[in-house]
């Protein structure tokens, strides 16, 4: 773990230097010139760092660009989802929120609310939700990238209704993928519905789960379809919008 504290320091380092020496980063860092000349070496090897020729200082790498551009990537994102999503708000007067795969969950970006007296609040933005549990969850799952099933672990069961054999899941899933869209009724809370479509880049990719989310009395299992067609034009403008 010290070695990884090292190595950040040193790129926290870098981004106030334009470059570095090794004989620098040792002083700043309080080590011995070799433990330096280690860590910059690793670095070097991954290209977070490299050389400037032969003043034998080190700038900052490639690879801290790639990451800083996925990190603007999701950024851009997360502000276009949430216009859309207000929009989306505006015209259904239901709660939707746009998610996006992470780390085996589905995680929320954004969220607007409805102004219903009885209304879904309670999805806040960075919130880690089941994917075979909810219906943005099961789009990402069937769609956004090859998931091993096995890989979820147990299919924990949040209520009767949840899907907790995967046999049962993977059928599932085939349904979503046939029909563009996926549902989540009383799944993981009770007296809840939800409906969500694939958010496609203009690549062909799917980056995230458009979905809304509703009282069951108020969003019935034989009214979702027809939600979920009022919310494909939205998840097409979505990813119309982060593709330019």
């Amino acid at each position: 773990m010290q070695s990884v504290d090292r190595a950040l320091q040193i790129l926290t380092l870098l981004t106030e230097r334009e470059s570095l020496g090794v004989s620098e980063v040792a002083r700043h860092l309080g080590v011995h010139r070799s433990t330096a000349f280690r860590l910059l070496a690793t670095l070097e090897a991954h290209d977070y760092v490299e050389q400037e020729g032969h003043r034998g200082t080190y700038r900052l790498g490639f690879s801290v660009l790639r990451l800083s551009t996925r990190v603007v990537a999701r950024m851009d994102l997360a502000k276009a989802a949430q216009l859309v999503c207000d929009d989306l708000t505006e015209e259904l007067n239901e709660t939707s929120n746009v998610a996006i795969l992470d780390d085996g969950a589905a995680v929320n970006i954004t969220q607007s609310t409805s102004s219903h007296f009885v209304a879904v609040t309670q999805q806040y933005v960075g919130q880690r939700t089941p994917l075979h549990a909810t219906s943005t969850g099961k789009v990402l799952l069937a769609f956004a990238g090859s998931i091993d099933l096995a890989d979820l672990g147990r299919l924990e069961s949040f209520t009767p209704a949840t899907i907790t054999r995967r046999s049962e899941l993977t059928k599932h899933l085939d349904d979503v993928r046939r029909q563009g869209f996926a549902v989540a009724v009383q799944e993981w809370e009770q007296e809840m519905s939800a409906v969500a479509v694939p958010v496609i880049a203009p690549g062909g990719a799917v980056i995230a789960a458009l979905s809304v989310t509703a009282p069951s009395f108020r969003m019935p299992a034989e009214a979702l379809p027809e939600h979920a067609e009022q919310l494909r034009p939205f998840a097409r403008r979505l990813g119309q919008m982060v593709g330019t």
